[in-house]
């Protein structure tokens, strides 16, 4: 079971990371283009937070069910965990979370607002945040 969801969570991190790009850029160049705001505009917000949302969720299964997340705080204390331990068990997943929930506030706000400039800037400003805080503790030894 730990493989396969390791495997899935890898792999959807692609999709996760290609859509908060896309979400990102569209947003940014939007806001300063003034563009107006379309349906296309809601769809690829709405996918964004709907594929962070599902890998947030394999994450949490992976985390319980790994030996590099809970369990491995339980063996070794905080103290115990080197440099790339303490990535994969506690900075990985709190960091994955905060951007999740960026993403999330980003989405939830653009929806109160009735004119394009603030909805692109509301998704802009959040989504970028969640990209960012996504790019700072992707492990990359592992995906490369």
């Amino acid at each position: 079971m730990y493989s396969t969801l390791q495997m899935i969570h890898s792999y959807w991190a692609y999709l996760v990371l290609a859509m908060i790009v896309l979400a990102s850029f569209n947003a940014l160049m939007k806001y300063f283009s003034g563009k107006e705001f379309h349906a296309i505009d809601f769809r690829i917000s709405l996918f964004t937070l709907i594929v962070s949302h599902i890998q947030l969720l394999i994450g949490l299964v992976l985390y319980f069910v790994s030996p590099n997340g809970v369990k491995n705080i339980s063996a070794n204390g905080m103290s115990g965990l080197d440099s790339f331990a303490r990535l994969l068990a506690v900075e990985h997943p709190f960091v994955g979370i905060l951007a999740v929930t960026f993403i999330t506030i980003g989405y939830s706000k653009h929806k109160k607002k009735l004119t394009s400039k603030p909805k692109f800037k509301m998704l802009s400003i959040f989504y970028t945040l969640g990209l960012l805080l996504v790019l700072s503790r992707i492990p990359w030894s592992n995906w490369f």
